[in-house]
């Protein structure tokens, strides 16, 4: 049987970024994290057909605040997150640790 030329994306980015346990790795394993929170705080804010604007009314913060997180700019603390969250989109945010 003939061998595949694809690759994982897991294989891919340990190829191209480097093993876990390295600090480009670590690196760009918490700038990904950031990322996809950005994208699912974007996603939700469109499916409640809710401005950045609305949002950060509701929540108690400023329009840069909201724009700068779906866009990755920023940490944001816990609390600012959870009204973003709860009070913003009316969400709730469930956090799991893989270990």
């Amino acid at each position: 049987m003939k061998k595949s030329n694809l690759t994982s994306p897991s294989e891919f980015i340990t190829e191209e970024i480097g093993p876990k346990g390295t600090k480009k790795r670590e690196k760009y394993d918490n700038e990904f994290q950031a990322f996809k929170m950005g994208v699912l705080i974007e996603d939700a804010r469109q499916e409640n057909g809710l401005t950045q604007e609305q949002v950060s009314e509701l929540a108690g913060t400023n329009k840069s605040n909201i724009s700068k997180l779906e866009k990755d700019l920023k940490d944001v603390i816990s609390s600012t997150l959870q009204r973003i969250i709860k009070d913003g989109l009316g969400g709730q945010l469930k956090i799991s640790i893989k270990v």
